[in-house]
């Protein structure tokens, strides 16, 4: 196997900017409840986007609720396996990395297997390369988009990849973790939930060479966001003679995105820490900035969620607290009541 690419000045400022974000995630002091909170609600996104790229239709909201244990009426069976069969993934590879083992091609099947155990009738035969040759089809008008390669010459393929993924290399880690991303679902070894596979073993790539990011980005999020963009990029590569630059500028970009978010988001929670020791904020009222920072809004009921032992008179007199030092201010009504950053925060 040898990728052809070439760099860019995309690539290369997408780079500097990944690299930024990283020397900041590694130099900040952030609280570890912060981070554990935000690489939390980071996987509840990546699992949510990540499966519906594939075609599920539960909200991120669904989702959430459905990944904290909590029943959700009218949620598709499947869909719903689907997510929780990604958390279950995750957390093995998390495991996997704690061993510090290299990829193997029996890891790569473990992750399929842990992605589409019992979803839709078993008919993606978990771990299992396929037998068959399968097509890549446009949902919307039937036609067939990829080809992929004969079954027979999966196991090879397959080799090669794992093998060039374990061999030393001057090429970026996270070049190497979009160019296995990419050429893992040109392989589409399996019969279903290779997308899913391929963005999970992109993950484990960018962990194991130290580009964790401290677990809080979900790449599948941009993904999603553009799903047309998404799939040009891939296609682009086989339009394009199996050069690979085009993909990596998408790639690399989409992770830029996701690490500027994060690190705007670290910024905020450094200058929230600043703030609370300014003000002498409580422990809840600090529970209650970050809520803001990720979610814009808050209510007593969503307050009440983190603090579940606290009554609400003592919730209200918190954000009271805020909305007198000027760092929250009130919209609405009585019960109907909700809370924004203000300015000062900003």
């Amino acid at each position: 196997m040898k990728p052809t690419f070439s760099i860019t000045n995309e690539m290369t400022n997408a780079l500097t900017t990944i690299e930024r974000a990283r020397g900041f995630l590694d130099a900040a002091t952030l609280s570890q409840e912060w981070i554990q909170r935000m690489a939390d609600r980071a996987m509840v996104r990546e699992a949510h986007h990540t499966t519906h790229i594939e075609g599920t239709h539960l909200t991120l909201e669904e989702s959430e609720r459905l990944l904290a244990g909590e029943a959700v009426p009218g949620a598709d069976p499947d869909d719903t396996r689907e997510l929780l069969n990604y958390r279950d993934a995750f957390a093995f590879v998390s495991e996997y990395l704690n061993d510090g083992g290299p990829v193997s091609e029996g890891l790569i099947r473990e992750i399929h297997k842990w992605l589409v155990e019992g979803v839709r009738g078993g008919t993606a035969h978990p771990g299992e390369y396929r037998a068959v040759q399968n097509l890549v089809v446009n949902a919307a008008t039937g036609a067939t988009v990829y080809t992929p390669p004969p079954p027979g010459d999966v196991p090879d393929l397959m080799q090669d990849l794992v093998k060039w993924l374990n061999a030393p290399s001057d090429i970026h880690p996270v070049l190497m973790s979009g160019i296995a991303q990419f050429q893992l679902v040109h392989i589409h070894p399996f019969i279903d939930g290779n997308g899913r596979t391929s963005r999970l073993l992109s993950t484990l790539c960018l962990y194991r060479t130290g580009y964790d990011f401290k677990h809080l980005f979900s790449i599948s999020e941009f993904y999603d966001r553009d799903r047309a963009a998404f799939y040009a990029a891939i296609q682009g590569v086989r339009d394009n003679g199996m050069d690979l630059t085009g993909w990596l500028d998408y790639f690399t970009t989409g992770l830029a995105t996701q690490m500027d978010e994060v690190k705007e988001r670290g910024t905020k929670v450094l200058k929230a820490d600043l703030i609370a020791r300014e003000y002498g904020l409580s422990d809840r009222q600090m529970t209650a900035l970050m809520h803001l920072m990720e979610h814009d809004r808050l209510t007593i009921k969503d307050f009440a969620q983190h603090c579940p032992s606290v009554s609400s008179r003592t919730l209200q007199r918190d954000i009271d607290g805020l909305v007198k030092a000027g760092l929250v201010h009130a919209s609405g009504r009585a019960r109907q009541s909700h809370y924004a950053l203000t300015d000062k925060m900003l």
